[in-house]
């Protein structure tokens, strides 16, 4: 990581920065997405309930990630 090592952040900004990058990444999930075929078939919903249920718990699971992991980076700063 040379250019994250230029900046110089501390171990803690480092895993916090980390937490931004998971929450960011999964935010808005599909089809394509192993999960959602597993959620599907243990809760018995169609696609389209899946579509809708898991997309939404997804994007809220990513966001709320992000937004905890840049206060933390705040806060460590």
């Amino acid at each position: 990581m040379p250019v994250i090592e230029q900046l110089n952040y501390s171990g803690a900004q480092m895993a916090a920065l980390s937490i931004c990058i998971a929450g960011g990444s999964i935010v808005v999930s599909h089809v394509n997405d192993a999960g959602f075929w597993l959620f599907g078939k243990f809760t018995g919903a169609t696609e389209a309930e899946t579509l809708k249920t898991w997309t939404m718990m997804e994007t809220i699971l990513g966001t709320v990630g992000a937004i905890v992991g840049m206060i933390a980076f705040q806060l460590l700063s």
